[in-house]
């Protein structure tokens, strides 16, 4: 009995430990939602690109008009800011439902760890822009987002980890396979997503 006990306080210890070291109250719905928009956003890249003003031809030579450019940019907001508001949505509701802080010391380096790749990543794929050089953005996206996702989940749940290495390694492909770029950043972004937020939803939210 007292070996029980003694193990049992070592286990709420280590659960007391990760909570305040690690930010848990991500919600994998949020990750599906954001999945769900990023497929819906890659078929309307899609349509723009291939139906919308492009000159159709080889995908590394492929030219676009200049509102083509800047629909694709609102198109990418658009999915950025509907996956920010429904992760902070439900990140919150369930922080709040399991009585844990919202902003603390582990979800700012949470935060922190997590811009920083990105933020960089962004600055590089606007060049491109600017440049008019398409070909490796997807690609692009895809090993940025998946470092920052690296990079942050060692302050929250592990899951994280397993999908920026899973982004990596279908970005790395994609760059073999150029002209599938928006192929692979649907996998990416829209699959991947869904896959991993149905996992974390039913490993840790669903009771």
């Amino acid at each position: 009995m007292k070996a029980n006990k003694y193990l049992n306080d070592i286990s709420e210890i280590k659960n007391m430990m990760n909570r305040s070291s690690r930010f848990i109250s991500l919600s994998g719905l949020s990750g599906i939602l954001a999945g769900i928009y990023s497929l819906i956003g890659a078929y309307l890249a899609y349509q723009t690109i291939y139906f919308d003003g492009a000159e159709l031809g080889a995908y590394k030579s492929l030219v676009i008009s200049e509102f083509a450019v800047y629909k694709l940019l609102v198109i990418a907001a658009g999915v950025v800011f509907l996956s920010i508001v429904s992760g902070i949505f439900l990140t919150v509701r369930k922080a709040k439902l399991h009585g844990e802080k919202i902003w603390d010391q582990s979800s700012q380096r949470l935060v922190i760890n997590f811009l920083i790749p990105l933020i960089t990543g962004g600055i590089l794929i606007l060049f491109l822009i600017e440049k008019e050089q398409f070909s490796l953005i997807a690609p692009l996206t895809l090993i940025f987002y998946g470092l920052a996702c690296v990079n942050a989940s060692k302050y929250t749940l592990g899951d994280v980890r397993y999908l920026g290495i899973t982004l990596l390694i279908l970005a790395f492909i994609s760059l073999w396979f150029i002209e599938y770029g928006l192929l692979f950043w649907s996998l990416g972004f829209g699959v991947c997503h869904i896959f991993y937020g149905s996992v974390m939803y039913f490993k840790y939210e669903r009771k």
